[in-house]
């Protein structure tokens, strides 16, 4: 498994019965309303729902589908063995209880091509914190629906459920809780919609195939809250290996009507030559980090999403150290829109989202020195996706077009509008630097045979790479960061030349309108 680092200044019907009222007044659809988390929103998008799915999760068939085997948990490894013992497309039924593995780190269950699991109400396989894996192996177009699985002990970056990353899975209605690694991992057509993955050690899910890329992945309708337990940023400082989600090279990717919230880090990350996002319809809040981070990737849709009250530990934590970078809580990182690589869209536009009591906005950012080949590349040798050889991106080339462009991930053709944005100092509990919405980058220095040095990318980002703010709603006291960190602006000068941003926009400084 790679491991990644942070890059800030230098990742149905049956569902429609999960989507909740976050507001706690009834739903539209009748269905019972959540409460919130802490203090009801004050805007629109207390309206917006959630998937309440842990506290609620929808019960499995009280007894076996015609044909199905039947696993009891009163012997040990019984669901093992009769996965080994049965043809490929078996259903297998597990009784309510207790499930376990043999007592050896190794011992998981190794389904066969379309296999299918069902748990009965009360159905749980436990690792006992022996067990490394509960399902593994390569077969594709698995299901398991209607288990809770736990205790199982994964190593950093590696997951418990599709540990291999098979292609085809689906896992519908499953708790996945209290487990080491990531709860699961992601093969290419996977559908993860309407579960509780909650309090594992590093990720709720890592969507990562260390052999090939991961297509058309869906996550819908599930719960993502309190994972990271395991504290891996204090563990290896700047390791950039936690969140709710973390996505790799995945290339199409549905991510909607989720609840994301109080994770310890990002909320959803996406890094590394991501390609065709849309994440929307989700309510993302109380995340110790940023709520999305988006990531040396491309072409994406973000819009209709309620994103409150995240990245106060981070961000606090930071401008508590003297920090004046503009730590957001939507941070694009050499990002943008590439019409040569498709997708669904050829630019990102971030539109019709309410953004409230975060720890400052979105911020627009490119490292000049990170490019590929260059050392400053953290992203374990990896290289854009217009360039086929990494080693093409050096002297004297590297200095003229085509290599100049496409060597880099570049943060542009962004498109911010008609989003809400909303601060209450009072709520955050800050008097400045919570307050920012930025586009910026360094000033280049390196390597020595870098042709970015100086202020050609910050010039490029702010002016050139047509990245722009307009019609947008902004309440409370917000500033803007352009170009270089120190260069922080009020909203006439955000709007005047020569940056010309937010064009249609309003800005109300009542705190909490």
């Amino acid at each position: 498994m790679r491991i990644k680092r942070r890059h800030w200044a230098l990742a149905a019907a049956p569902l429609a019965l999960a989507l909740l009222a976050a507001t706690g007044c009834e739903s539209t659809s009748g269905a019972p309303a959540a409460k919130p988390t802490a203090a009801p929103s004050t805007s629109t998008s207390a309206a917006r729902s959630v998937a309440r799915v842990c506290a609620n999760p929808a019960a499995g068939p009280a007894k076996a589908p015609a044909g199905a085997v039947t696993v009891d948990p009163a012997v040990v490894g019984d669901l093992a063995a009769k996965t080994k013992s049965s043809p490929p497309n078996t259903t297998f039924w597990l009784r309510p209880g207790t499930h376990r593995l043999e007592r050896d780190r190794y011992a998981q269950v190794i389904p066969k091509k379309g296999d299918r699991y069902l748990g009965a109400p009360g159905a749980v396989l436990d690792g006992r914190k022996v067990n490394q894996y509960a399902f593994a192996g390569t077969a594709g177009d698995v299901t398991i629906r209607y288990l809770t699985v736990q205790g199982f002990v994964a190593p950093q970056d590696e997951g418990v459920v599709n540990h291999d990353s098979a292609d085809g899975w689906v896992i519908e209605h499953a708790t996945i809780q209290d487990n080491s690694g990531a709860g699961l991992m992601a093969g290419a057509r996977q559908q993860v919609r309407a579960n509780c993955l909650r309090d594992n050690g590093q990720y709720g899910m890592n969507a990562y195939k260390g052999n090939g890329r991961i297509t058309g992945l869906v996550v819908e309708g599930n719960e993502i809250a309190g994972n990271n337990t395991g504290d891996w940023e204090r563990r290896r400082e700047g390791c950039g290996c936690t969140g709710g989600i973390k996505f790799w090279a995945v290339n199409g990717a549905d991510v909607r009507g989720n609840w994301v919230h109080d994770n310890r880090g990002a909320g959803l990350w996406a890094d590394t030559n991501n390609n065709d996002f849309r994440i929307e319809n989700n309510v993302i809040e109380a995340n110790d980090g940023a709520a999305l981070i988006y990531e040396t990737s491309y072409n994406a849709v973000i819009r209709d999403n309620t994103i409150r009250r995240n990245n106060w530990v981070e961000g606090r934590k930071a401008a508590g150290s003297g920090d004046n970078f503009p730590y957001a809580t939507v941070y694009l990182s050499e990002s943008g829109g590439e019409p040569r690589i498709k997708a669904r869209t050829d630019k990102i536009d971030i539109y019709r989202n309410v953004l409230e009591n975060n720890w400052s906005g979105i911020t627009l950012w490119e490292n000049a020195d990170r490019f590929c080949n260059s050392p400053a590349n953290t992203s374990s040798g990896d290289c854009t996706l217009l360039v086929k050889k990494t080693a093409s991106c050096a002297k004297p080339a590297i200095a003229k077009a085509p290599l100049y462009s496409d060597c880099r991930w570049k943060t542009q053709r962004v498109d911010i509008h008609d989003n809400r944005f909303v601060l209450d100092e009072s709520v955050v509990k800050c008097t400045e630097m919570c307050d920012r919405m930025g586009v910026l980058s360094n000033y280049g220095t390196y390597p020595d045979w870098s042709p970015y040095q100086g202020e050609r990318v910050a010039d490029a980002i702010t002016e050139k790479q047509h990245n722009r703010w307009h019609d947008n709603v902004y309440v409370g006291p917000w500033k803007f960061v352009a170009q270089d960190q120190s260069r922080v602006l009020d909203f006439g000068q955000w709007q005047a030349t020569p940056y010309q941003q937010d064009k249609g926009s309003t800005l109300d400084l009542r705190a909490g309108g």
